[in-house]
Parts: C-alpha cells; sequence; structure tokens
C-alpha cells in the first residue's frame, strides 16, 4: 500500500512538472503584447477548470481553489522555459493577489458582515432564540412538506439581497428542518434557490442598479437612449430561469420528490437519528452544536429582536447609503427627486439601486450584535461571556472567508487572464437568428459557471449582447428576449458554480458541506436549465410569446419530476407533528410506524 502511494506521488510530481513546462512552451510562442485571449489561447480556461475539477475530485475546496490561483499565476508570471523561477514568481504573485483581494472595500464588506452575522447566529442560540424560533415555526411547518414551502417562502420574502438571504434564511429554518429530518443539501438547494434567483428579478434589490446601468450603457452604443429600468421590466417575463428554478423548488416541496444525489441525501437524512450523522461542515464548529444558557428564559423574541434588527436594519442601511451617494453625485435629476419624494416609489428605488451593499450589510449585521449583546446581557448573562460566545460565532465563518477570497483572487486572475473574451470570441461566430437567445442564455451559464461571477458576466456579455442582437434583428422585443438570456443565462452558471460567493455562502448559512451542496444542486439546476432553453428561449427566438411557454414548462418539470423522481415517505406519510419537546405521530400503517422506531432505537 505505502509502495502504490509513493508511485502516486512521483507520477504526479512527473505529471505536474511536464505540464508546466508545456504550459511554459504554449504561452511563450505568442507574443507578450497580443491580446491575452490570444496569447493564453485555450489555456485561458486552465485556472478555473483546474479549481473545479479538483473540488469534486478532493472533495476539499480551499486547497482545489489554491491550487486554481496558483495556476493562473504561474500562467501570468511565466518566462521562457524558467519552469522554477516562474513558480517561485507565481507564489508570490498569489500572495500579493489575496491581499489585494483582503484590501478591496467590497470583499472586505462581505467578509465582515459574515463574521457579524456569524457572532448575532451564536448569541441567538445561547440565548434560546433559535430553540424557541424552531419550535414556533414547527407549529406551522410541522412535516417535510410544509418545512420546506415555509423556508421558500421566507426566502422570497428577503428579496432586496442575495447575500442576506442566505445568511438569515439557512440559520433560522436549519433546526427546524433537522428536526423534520430534511437534508441540509435540501435547504441549502432552497436557500440558494431563492438568493440570487429573486434579487435578480426584484425591482427593488442591491442588483438593479447594475443590471439596469448595464442595460442602458448598452443601448448608449446603437444610439438608442431608452429607459434602463422600463426595458429591464419588459425582461423579467423572459428570466426564464429565475421564474422556472422558484416554481420547481415548490414543486419538489409539494411532491416531495427528488433525483439524482438529492434523493439519496434525503433517504440518509430521512432515516437519520441525528443529523450528525449525515452533516459535515469543514473544519468548522457548527451553530447547531450550541445550547441555550442554562437557566436563561427561552423566548422567540430572543431570536426575532436580533434578526428583525439585522433585516430592518438592512433596508434602512440600504436606503441611507442610496441616499447620500446620490445626494454626493452630480445627477441632477436624481438629486432633484430625492429633494422632492425622497420616500416615494422612484425615489425609494433609486436609492436601493445606488447602494453599496457590502457596507450597508456590514452596519446592519453590526447594529444587530450590539442589540444582540445588550439582550444577552439583559438576560443575565456577563458581559464577558455574551462576547466571547460572539467572537466564537464569528469563528465559525473563518473557513467561509477564506474561501471567499481564494474564490474571488481567482475571478480576478480569469479576468486578467482573458478566459471570458476567449469563450465569447469561439462561440459568437455563424450565429442563426432563432438560436441567438439560447446561444446568449449558454455562453453566460459557461462564463458565469467558470469564473463564478454573475455580475462579473453581466459586465463582459450586456456590452456584446445588446448591439449583436440589434445587428441581427432590430426589433426591440428581440432585444429584450436577448438582453435577458444575458440576466438569465448568468443566474443559472452562478448558481451551479462551486467557486460562487453565493453559492459558498448558501452552504454556510445551512451548515452544509460545499461540495455536497453543490454536487445535490447542479442536478436540479441543470434539469431546470433544459427546459428553459428547450422550451421557453428556442421558441422565443421564433416570436413565442412568454405566458404560452412558461404553463408548458411547468408541465414538462412536473413529468420530469415524475418521471426520474423517487417520493420520499418517511416525514409526510406518518404526518409528522413536532410539539416543543417531542414528536406525536398521529396516524400511519403498523408496518411504517414500527421502521421508524427501530430507526430512531
Amino acid at each position: 500500500m505505502e509502495v502504490k502511494k509513493v508511485i502516486i506521488i512521483c507520477a504526479t510530481v512527473v505529471i505536474s512538472i511536464l505540464a508546466l513546462f508545456g504550459m511554459s512552451f504554449y504561452i511563450n510562442k505568442s507574443p507578450a503584447k497580443s491580446e491575452k485571449a490570444d496569447r493564453y489561447g485555450f489555456l485561458t480556461l486552465l485556472p478555473p477548470f483546474v479549481a473545479i475539477l479538483l473540488a469534486f475530485v478532493t472533495k476539499e475546496t480551499v486547497s482545489s481553489l489554491f491550487v486554481g490561483v496558483l495556476v493562473g499565476e504561474y500562467m501570468k508570471c511565466v518566462k521562457n522555459l524558467n519552469v522554477a523561477g516562474s513558480f517561485v514568481n507565481s507564489y508570490l504573485e498569489l500572495c500579493t493577489q489575496v491581499i489585494k483581494t483582503m484590501a478591496d472595500a467590497w470583499n472586505s464588506g462581505i467578509i465582515l458582515q459574515s463574521l457579524l452575522i456569524g457572532g448575532v447566529i451564536q448569541l441567538v442560540a445561547k440565548m434560546g432564540g433559535a430553540k424557541a424560533l424552531a419550535e414556533a415555526l414547527a407549529k406551522c411547518a410541522n412535516t417535510p412538506r410544509k418545512a420546506q414551502i415555509v423556508t421558500e417562502i421566507l426566502g422570497l420574502c428577503v428579496f432586496f439581497d442575495d447575500y442576506a438571504n442566505s445568511l438569515i434564511v439557512g440559520p433560522m429554518m436549519r433546526p427546524v428542518l433537522d428536526k423534520l429530518k430534511v437534508s441540509r443539501e435540501k435547504l441549502a438547494f432552497i436557500v440558494d434557490a431563492t438568493a440570487a434567483p429573486v434579487a435578480g428579478i426584484a425591482i427593488i434589490s442591491t442588483w438593479i442598479g447594475l443590471e439596469v446601468s448595464l442595460i442602458t450603457d448598452a443601448f448608449k452604443a446603437i444610439n438608442k437612449d431608452v429607459s434602463g429600468f422600463g426595458i429591464f421590466l419588459q425582461t423579467i417575463p423572459f428570466r426564464f430561469y429565475n421564474i422556472l428554478i422558484l416554481l420547481f423548488v415548490a414543486m419538489t416541496a409539494i411532491t416531495l420528490r427528488e433525483f439524482g444525489p438529492m434523493k439519496e441525501a434525503e433517504k440518509k437524512a430521512r432515516r437519520s437519528e441525528s443529523k450528525k450523522e449525515v452533516i459535515s461542515v469543514e473544519n468548522n464548529q457548527k451553530f447547531d452544536d450550541v445550547k441555550p444558557v442554562e437557566g436563561i428564559k427561552i423566548s422567540i423574541w430572543n431570536a426575532l429582536i436580533p434578526i428583525g434588527t439585522l433585516v430592518l436594519g438592512a433596508l434602512v442601511a440600504f436606503y441611507y447609503n442610496g441616499y447620500t451617494t446620490i445626494m454626493g453625485g452630480e445627477d441632477k435629476d436624481l438629486i432633484a427627486l430625492m429633494k422632492k419624494s425622497p420616500i416615494s416609489g422612484k425615489g425609494i428605488f433609486e436609492a436601493l439601486a445606488a447602494s453599496d451593499s457590502s457596507v450597508a450589510l456590514f452596519q446592519a449585521a453590526l447594529l444587530a450584535s450590539i442589540v444582540s449583546l445588550i439582550m444577552a446581557v439583559c438576560l443575565k448573562m456577563k458581559f464577558e461571556d455574551a462576547i466571547s460566545e460572539w467572537v466564537n460565532g464569528m469563528k465559525t465563518i473563518v473557513i467561509t472567508g477564506v474561501i471567499l477570497l481564494l474564490a474571488w483572487s481567482l475571478g480576478d486572475i480569469i479576468k486578467e487572464l482573458g478566459t471570458a473574451d476567449y469563450l465569447v470570441g469561439i462561440l459568437k461566430n455563424s450565429i442563426p437568428k432563432f438560436i441567438l437567445p439560447t446561444l446568449i442564455f449558454i455562453i453566460s451559464a459557461i462564463i458565469s459557471f467558470a469564473t463564478g461571477t454573475s455580475y462579473g458576466t453581466m459586465g463582459i456579455l450586456m456590452p456584446l449582447t445588446i448591439p449583436l442582437a440589434w445587428a441581427i434583428n432590430p426589433d426591440m422585443n428581440y432585444v429584450v428576449i436577448c438582453t435577458s438570456g444575458v440576466l438569465s443565462g448568468s443566474i443559472f452558471g452562478d448558481h451551479c458554480s462551486p467557486i460562487s460567493d453565493t453559492t459558498i455562502l448558501s452552504s454556510m448559512g445551512t451548515s452544509c458541506d460545499h461540495l455536497s451542496h453543490v454536487k445535490t444542486q447542479i442536478y436540479y439546476s441543470i434539469f431546470v436549465a433544459l427546459v428553459t432553453i428547450f422550451i421557453c428561449y428556442i421558441p422565443a427566438g421564433f416570436g413565442i410569446y412568454w405566458y404560452i411557454t412558461i404553463p408548458i414548462s411547468l408541465v414538462v418539470l412536473y413529468i420530469g419530476l415524475r418521471i426520474f423522481g423517487e417520493k420520499i415517505d418517511n416525514g409526510e406519510e406518518l404526518n409528522v407533528i413536532l410539539e416543543p419537546e417531542e414528536i406525536k405521530i398521529e396516524q400511519g400503517s403498523e408496518d411504517l410506524l414500527d421502521k421508524e422506531k427501530t430507526t430512531e432505537n
């Protein structure tokens, strides 16, 4: 056995050295001053491909991302055939890149607010708020079916930001779904599916500013002065993936049918006596390990007040941040609007669109932390103990911060290497009119999956898509459909990508193993995307309207779920009713009851 390991290690080293020599030779064939996509060619795909492949093979995210970043830096640093020198330089550049990524105000804001929310969640658990909330929700979410529906509804309620959704809904519903033996993988899927897909089509969200500005600028390139917000509203019915994935989540919850790895995860969760048999989180403490302080008065308000402060504080912070940005800017029309009607529908929309979500969420999370600490002290916790628990909560998020830093670093390197430009260049030629919306959706998905960012993909493709669509068919409805392909495809690719920050945050918020979340979710996302392509975007290219294709898509999704899916019985057939400290079985066959008792024993 030891000899086999040595052989594998030696073979890996030899292959790696040969690969580095081959890479160096290929890159140095092209002049250094040539376009990046031309210089690196197909090798521009290597860093994200290596990171994604290693993540699935090794089932370890941090090292996989590290290697992907290192490969990208090596490509940038390669000089002649000096492999050793280039490798050393690439390591040094990797360190510089991570520091630069951490120094970015947006990135540091996201990491800081994630840490603070981790502290809030810990304090809520120690105050007994999580337990009380779980018991209260269990009264209306007392079966796996109802619990999943309630989770989706909560996800729809936190529509204004995808990060906030992942970090609020996951921890809130995790104890409820754990008690009902619904897998963490299914919870993570519901949370992820109601994050970016909802924020991307919400008319009041942190996404709207970017989307509207990209649309407006792209139309200016074809000398069309349009309302970017008006075009955005027109794209909503054609955002087929966003709409269908939300409906598909509800469909799986209602039917309790699952397929692929999710089916196995759900079966295992239903059979397990404890979630600890099912869930593993990457080397960090889990929130569900936290028990309330002995003797503390358990109340639902111990959860609702901190979480409510976080949600309401976020909305207020979004508005105020956007308001100050507008008033400090040079757009006289917007300034006049905010002076005249600051709390009108349009005023609120413009303020939210102009806000910096990383700053606003950090402000809200800090306020929620302060409120939680004050509550903990009022509930007879010692101040130093409350601070200690708050810090312990932040420790659970450290691994997520590491993953985010590496994922962002990889995204920056991919941009420098021209990966997106290369993909667009090889896919955009010889485009028939009817297939363009579909092709744009697919290209957007590929780039977003490879880069882990829907924002970046939208920024890259929108300026190319609208002029191209107008040149092929100067019809506004056709251009709107193609525009929706960029927005919807970017979210699909981001939804699947293991290096996406929203995917990572959804895993963290639900305490689900990250790669287990990716592996179970990707089957569902691809299934919905295939229906999106064949039933929605291809017909849309022929001019068939959305109110025809969406109902047909629902029928196809249901038929596919019936064919490929298997009903996960247990919880619903036994009609499990959760009370605060017990499970009561009202009806069910004796055989099923005996089986359940055997499992629990």
